[in-house]
């Protein structure tokens, strides 16, 4: 079992190196400044595509993470690259916070403020903080806090509205995606939220982000969570009626861990005990219904009509590690870690490109790569699998 955990451990410190040597050389646009915008499946560059702040953020994110993981100086200066970038290009100097997309030569294309796009901004900065010192990045961090407490907390119903213009006036369509149902509170815009929340937590220790948080994590042990399935709701009207029945099996293990890191961030021993249950409830649904041996992760499931999304998509595959690892830690039972490494194995066979590079968006059924999707965009970035195997390896240090 050991030599198994170390050959693991070497794995996973192998690909991380991979993830990130992908991104040092293919991510960066050095004609027009930042990083480029879109690359095929094929590894193509798409020019003069359209650059999205998600991407943007956690570049940063995965940056500033990556080096104060390993020291690496070659990443700092990237980290500083993508602030500097977001500084200048993304930034509303106006209305403050962050747009949405700007094209290929810096000018914006899209001046929308998504609450989603918000929280990355304060979760990048702040890791990007913890990098370099920068108070510009802390204070912008808790600015943008302000901003998304002042225009978007409801104060009547709870939570927090999806999207505003880029005055912060009401948006008819708050959509994240044209996938997306146009609904004014979601599970994944407050997931994100909660995630920002806790890293400017760490890094401010401000009452009023401690409250925010506790609130947010209150949230979704009491109305995102369903504690006879063990799944998330998605979608919601203003006053919490759940608007349809799809369970997004990454987003459920995704959110049992940050919850729990959430929860101690805050110090409230009540929520840590509540998120800690919470998780293995959401672990053990997990497996049973998203988890198929030697075969990963499906993505999603309707509840009421009992249609099944059976692609595997990059980024559950690497949640379910890290969320089981959290379940491991809790219980002991190795259910969680015989899955995990069952998981990574799928992971390494037929998700990561050999030939091109990082990791494919999603296969089908047979594990066929869907040669449409992107390899770098505004929704293919590093952070799921660096975050993930950074954390995982911190396990073991």
């Amino acid at each position: 079992m050991q030599v198994e955990a170390e050959k693991f451990q070497h794995q996973l410190k192998a690909e991380l190196q991979n993830i990130l040597s992908y991104w040092r050389e293919y991510s960066v646009d050095k004609m027009h400044g930042g990083f480029v915008g879109k690359r095929d499946h094929f590894n193509n560059l798409i020019e003069k595509s359209n650059k999205g702040v998600i991407l943007n953020t956690r570049l940063l994110w995965s940056f500033s993470a990556a080096c104060n993981f390993n020291n690496d100086p070659e990443l700092k200066v990237l980290a500083d690259r993508a602030y500097n970038y977001l500084e200048a290009n993304f930034y509303d100097p106006s209305n403050k916070g962050f747009f949405w997309e700007i094209d290929y030569l810096g000018n914006t294309v899209n001046t929308r403020k998504q609450i989603y796009a918000q929280a990355f901004s304060i979760y990048s900065y702040a890791e990007y903080y913890k990098l370099s010192g920068e108070e510009n990045a802390k204070e912008k961090a808790l600015q943008t806090f302000g901003l998304v407490e002042k225009h978007a907390r409801d104060l009547v119903d709870n939570g927090y509205l999806e999207a505003f213009q880029a005055d912060w006036k009401p948006i008819e369509d708050m959509r994240l995606s044209a996938k997306d149902q146009n609904a004014p509170k979601t599970m994944n815009t407050h997931l994100h939220i909660l995630e920002a929340y806790t890293a400017l937590l760490q890094i401010t220790g401000d009452i009023r982000v401690k409250e925010a948080l506790e609130n947010l994590i209150n949230l979704f042990l009491s109305i995102f969570l369903n504690n006879k399935t063990g799944h998330f709701g998605l979608f919601f009207n203003e006053k919490w009626a759940l608007q349809n029945a799809v369970i997004s099996y990454g987003h459920d293990i995704e959110a049992a861990w940050l919850l729990i890191d959430a929860a101690k961030t805050s110090g409230n021993s009540l929520l840590i005990t509540e998120t800690t249950e919470a998780a293995i409830l959401v672990a053990d649904t997990f497996l049973k219904e998203a988890y198929v041996k030697n075969k990963g992760i499906i993505n999603e499931k309707n509840e009421e009509t009992g249609e099944t999304d059976l692609d595997r998509h990059w980024w559950p595959q690497v949640e379910a590690m890290l969320g089981l690892q959290y379940a491991f830690n809790i219980s002991g039972d190795k259910k969680y870690q015989a899955a995990i490494l069952d998981i990574w194995d799928f992971t390494q066979n037929n998700l990561i490109d050999r030939q091109n590079g990082e990791w494919f968006f999603r296969i089908d059924q047979a594990n066929k790569p869907y040669i449409q999707e992107d390899k770098l965009s505004m929704w293919k970035a590093p952070y799921h699998n660096s975050r993930a195997l950074m954390m995982l390896l911190k396990e073991k240090r």
